[in-house]
């Protein structure tokens, strides 16, 4: 009841008083007491005709830090609101129409302002924090503004600028490294050693061409040359690892189908993310592909951790799908994959434990993460995977550390 009536306390009061002054005056015939309602009547007419004139916004434009809000991470958001009236206003409330992906406290004072009649007048600038609470594209505003007249008699509320896409990423969780022998193993000894045949020309510097990377510079021979020279042989040694995340919605419930409505897959595309984010540091050039083998995104290059986030930021909108087919666990060609495997998938069945079985002893570090399944470990690790179970909601880095808590796997040629 409060929203809709625009009188202010004190307006009301003042309503009330008019009301009654002019009874009073009507059958006591008290000319002045008539007078005096007149004069209030008056009043909150002029107070609320001050408030309905033409109001211009120029701008409202947000700006968030950082651009992309994660899952249970702070971002700061900031308004900037250009804002002119005819007349001088006084302090209001403000509030930003918060969506179901962000949570916080976002109102506060909304400052007075001065009549837009006169220069120099700026842009309004409002603060505050949120978390991300559900990963997706969600729709941040309107802003809503709540203002009264100079004499603080009626209240106006009112909406200022759009709405602003917001993506929310799911969240990467900082995972332990990898054991030390595993980026030997399936990456730069192995690259290494099909180089041997290749001769040594691929291991000396060239000069410099456009589109190089200025990591692969050679400082030594470019100050012998007095010319920029690259390293040849660091664009040919660089380490592959595959991410899986099966998304094959028959191992999830029916809920996945949307962005941040089923607790286990959201986990599992925390876990996806987070173990592209260290496999990426680690060096590792990362493809994350789908268990028929779709690639999810482009690879993401080892080092470079920005990549990473931004692979993150496009994993805000990707659901689990049923296309009546019967997909495997992993892709066909997972079997001939020799750097680290990372799977994420969700409840298994036996006929997948039998799959995954020949897979395994081709990885340097073969990882399996089963989200809200219960799993046979054992048997897995029998296999040769690294794997481990975590419940929806659980922690990401808590079954890294238990996946990877066996050791190294077994590799063979």
């Amino acid at each position: 009841m409060r929203r809709l009536w625009p009188l202010t306390l004190r307006g009301t009061g003042a309503l009330v008083l008019a009301m009654t002054a002019y009874i009073v005056a009507q059958r006591a015939g008290i000319p002045e007491l008539l007078y005096f309602a007149v004069l209030l009547a008056v009043l909150l007419l002029a107070a609320a005709a001050a408030l309905l004139l033409v109001r211009r916004t120029d701008d409202v434009s947000r700006t968030l830090r950082p651009e992309t809000a994660e899952v249970d991470r702070l971002v700061a958001v900031e308004l900037r609101v250009g804002l002119r009236t005819a007349l001088p206003t006084a302090p209001g409330r403000w509030t930003d129409t918060l969506p179901a992906g962000l949570r916080g406290h976002a109102e506060g004072g909304f400052p007075a302002t001065g009549s837009g009649l006169r220069s120099g007048s700026g842009p309004i600038t409002l603060r505050y924090e949120a978390v991300g609470a559900r990963r997706g594209v969600h729709a941040l505003g309107p802003l809503q503004v709540a203002t009264t007249d100079p004499f603080g008699l009626v209240r106006r509320r009112f909406g200022l600028g759009g709405t602003t896409a917001v993506t929310v990423a799911p969240r990467i969780v900082d995972l332990a490294p990898l054991p030390p022998a595993s980026g030997e193993a399936g990456g730069t000894r192995q690259t290494a050693a099909l180089q041997l045949g290749q001769g040594a020309d691929n291991l000396v510097a060239r000069p410099y061409a456009p589109g190089d990377s200025m990591r692969r510079i050679h400082w030594r021979a470019t100050a012998h040359r007095d010319m920029l020279m690259v390293r040849q042989e660091e664009q040919e040694s660089s380490p592959a690892a595959t991410v899986i995340l099966d998304r094959d919605v028959r191992r999830w419930s029916p809920d996945a189908t949307a962005p941040g409505a089923d607790e286990a897959f959201e986990t599992a595309v925390s876990a996806c993310v987070s173990a592209v984010a260290r496999l990426v540091h680690e060096g590792y050039t990362v493809d994350v592909v789908d268990s028929d083998g779709t690639l999810l995104a482009d690879p993401v290059e080892g080092g470079e951790e920005g990549e990473a986030r931004a692979l993150a930021a496009a994993f805000a909108t990707v659901v689990a799908r049923d296309d009546g087919l019967g997909h495997r666990l992993v892709p066909a060609a997972a079997s001939a994959l020799l750097g680290p495997v990372v799977v994420v998938t969700g409840a298994l069945q036996q006929d997948d434990l039998v799959a995954l079985g020949g897979v395994a002893h081709h990885s340097a570090l073969p990882v399996l993460l089963s989200v809200g399944g219960s799993v046979d470990v054992g048997g897995l690790r029998r296999a040769g995977w690294h794997a481990a179970t975590l419940s929806p909601a659980g922690d990401v880095a808590a079954a890294w550390d238990a996946a990877l808590d066996r050791g190294l796997a077994h590799v063979r040629g």
